[in-house]
């Protein structure tokens, strides 16, 4: 009887944990951001001399991209050990304290609770070696000079201009104050004190806080600035919910300037000149790399070969070089390849001067390896084709084995259609050494019969590939042939007979843009046409009048870029420090245009009424501002759950 009332009840339980089907409720969660409770020593404290600071929290604590957010000021050279130890977190500074300094440690919000991650927002925690504490502000952005992409984590800083201050001073006095940009680009620099200074950026790669290598990222702000602020007051929203407001309040805060400085960074030309690697894939190439662009080929003395059999194919800048071995005798009984090279090199002073050096370099595959490769392709194919001819019951026709002979491949761009004001490129992988026009034909549909047309086949730059010109008529076919043999390469091999048919389009199917730049009295104006990755599709001088007209543009969204062209080289040119030069000035079109078909649009733009930040559009900018670190808000959703609970289970 007993048994019975104990199994009873243990199935009541049962019903009951039935009746019962959520989630246990752990409460609600912790959606307050950590709160200081202590400082030591005390936070805008005076006459500090302590170099291990600690602040406390209400709650354990953690610290989040640590080395990219937190920055201390004045710099470090030797960097600060800051870290979360449970409800504190630990600064310890190891240079010697200057006198009469504010020193900050800015922590950004990399300051989050150790458990669900609420961000306490921007802190700074400051203290003075002297009798006061310097309050003063500077704040703005870098922007990429060439670009005006947003430069993340670059480091601003400044020097003020005072007795000490010179013309060079970026090159050997560290930044007397610094911040760091964040993902948008901007900075601030606090703990300034009152007075007169000039702005500069610094990729700082070797942690020194002064421009020591001309591979770092630099921007020197030409205008000196004098700190100064106000009382101001910000217009804050009340909600009651997610969708109705309550109040604005008006709250009044210290407005420091200036808050709008724009550095506009560049790396300078003339990196220091080295030789990086070399390489020898295959018998026939040698491969060179450089650290920087040069405005010569280096000199090249073969030792064991003539070194008139190297045919070059270098990059626009020389920084990058091909040499194609032609001397196919030498190659095939001599595996390594000995000579001297004389080359222009930065030395210690960071002069360029020739440098002489002997090389003896090997390919990776040996020639004879590769023809054993080749005899073994050729006769594998051999066999395959017997295979097939027993098994066809019809004779097969006659093939080419495509491992016995090489040929040149000779490649057109664009294939099938051309645009009114283009032509067709032909490039090929190797040097090309002969291109007979005499074995060349250009036709164009007729009715039913193919014409005889003039033509041009001239070499590009680009060693590798020729240019086919023409009077092209839209909506014409065309044909275009290469005998066999008429194009051979360097390395002797010669191409197959080629027949390219394509077609012009008509002009009704683009459209046109007609730019108006208006500019001051400058010098020359070049503006570009890009697409949706920020990349120039095509470039035009503008005119006196600062026009600038494209044709033929196929329906899509397009960006405009300008900058100006200082000195006509016709190129965007960076700027240098010593000689104070700064890069020449790029802007951007704030937003798209949409070109159509039959469309032609008329476009002003006066590129010095839109302040530099609001440029460029956000569509087309690769560095997007950081995500916002807010509080979860996890209560509101566990509230939701219950009413849905609630109403689901009565």
């Amino acid at each position: 009887m007993k048994t019975k009332h104990i199994l009873v009840g243990f199935a009541s339980l049962l019903v009951a944990a039935c009746a019962s089907i959520g989630a246990p409720d752990g409460g609600i969660y912790d959606e307050m951001p950590p709160v200081v409770v202590a400082c030591h020593p005390a936070d805008r404290s005076i006459g500090n001399t302590e170099r291990k600071m600690r602040i406390r929290f209400n709650e354990y604590v953690k610290l989040e991209n640590a080395n990219e957010k937190v920055i201390v000021s004045p710099p470090q050279l030797e960097p600060a050990n800051i870290r979360a130890d449970g409800k504190s977190v630990k600064i310890t500074l190891y240079d010697s304290l200057q006198a009469n300094t504010t020193y900050t440690i800015d922590f950004s919000d990399a300051i989050t609770d150790n458990n669900e991650g609420n961000p306490m927002g921007h802190y700074t925690y400051s203290f003075s070696t002297g009798t006061e504490i310097d309050t003063m502000e500077v704040s703005g952005a870098v922007l990429n000079a060439e670009n005006l992409e947003p430069i993340k984590g670059i480091l601003v800083g400044l020097y003020p201009l005072d007795s000490l201050f010179s013309d060079t001073i970026f090159s050997h006095k560290p930044l007397s104050r610094v911040s760091r940009t964040n993902g948008s680009g901007r900075f601030c620099i606090k703990g300034v004190k009152p007075g007169k200074y000039r702005a500069f950026a610094l990729d700082d790669k070797d942690g020194d806080f002064i421009f020591s290598q001309r591979s770092e990222r630099i921007s020197v702000l030409e205008d000196t600035f004098t700190t100064t602020c106000e009382w101001d007051v910000r217009m804050d929203t009340v909600w009651s919910d997610s969708t109705h407001f309550d109040s604005i309040r008006v709250i009044p805060y210290v407005h420091y300037y200036p808050d709008d400085l724009v550095l506009n960074a560049f790396i300078e030309e003339g990196q220091d000149q080295h030789l990086l690697k070399m390489e020898r894939p295959d018998p026939d190439v040698l491969k060179m790399f450089f650290t920087a662009r040069a405005d010569s080929l280096p000199v090249i003395r073969g030792l064991n070969f003539d070194e008139k059999c190297l045919v070059a194919d270098a990059s626009l800048h020389n920084d990058s070089i091909i040499y194609w071995i032609t001397d196919t005798a030498f190659t095939h009984r001599e595996d390594t390849l000995k000579f001297e090279m004389t080359y222009l090199a930065t030395d210690s002073l960071g002069a360029l001067n020739p440098y002489t050096e002997t090389h003896e370099v090997a390919p990776k595959v040996t020639w004879h390896k590769i023809q054993k490769e080749r005899q073994k392709q050729i006769q594998d194919w051999k066999k395959q084709r017997e295979k097939r001819m027993k098994k066809s019951k019809e004779p097969l026709p006659p093939e080419e084995n495509p491992y016995e002979i090489t040929f040149l491949d000779l490649s057109p761009k664009p294939a099938g259609s051309l645009e009114p004001n283009q032509n067709v490129r032909y490039s090929s992988k190797q040097p090309i050494a002969i291109a007979d026009t005499s074995r060349m034909h250009l036709y164009i549909k007729q009715d039913s019969l193919w014409l005889p047309e003039p033509f041009l086949f001239l070499p590009d730059r680009d060693v590798k590939s020729y240019t086919l010109y023409a009077e092209w008529e839209q909506k014409r076919q065309y044909r275009f042939t290469i005998d066999s043999a008429a194009v051979v390469g360097v390395m002797g091999y010669p191409c197959r007979a080629i027949k390219n048919e394509f077609s012009v389009k008509s002009e009704e199917e683009f459209g046109s843009i007609f730019v108006h730049v208006m500019l001051p009295d400058t010098a020359q104006i070049i503006v570009q046409l890009l697409n949706k990755s920020d990349k120039c599709v095509a470039e035009l001088p503008a005119g006196p009048d600062g026009r600038a007209d494209f044709f033929f543009l196929k329906p899509a969204d397009y960006y405009l870029r300008c900058f100006i062209d200082s000195n006509g080289n016709g190129v965007w040119d960076t700027g240098e420090y010593a000689t104070g030069r700064q890069p020449e000035q790029v802007f951007y079109f704030p937003k798209p245009i949409r070109v159509k078909a039959k469309w032609d649009i008329e476009q002003d733009w006066s590129p010095l009424e839109i302040p530099r930040l609001q440029q460029k559009p956000m569509e087309i900018t690769k560095q997007k501002p950081d995500k916002k670190k807010d509080t979860k808000l996890r209560n509101k959703e566990r509230e939701r759950l219950k009413e849905e609970e609630k109403k689901k289970f009565g």
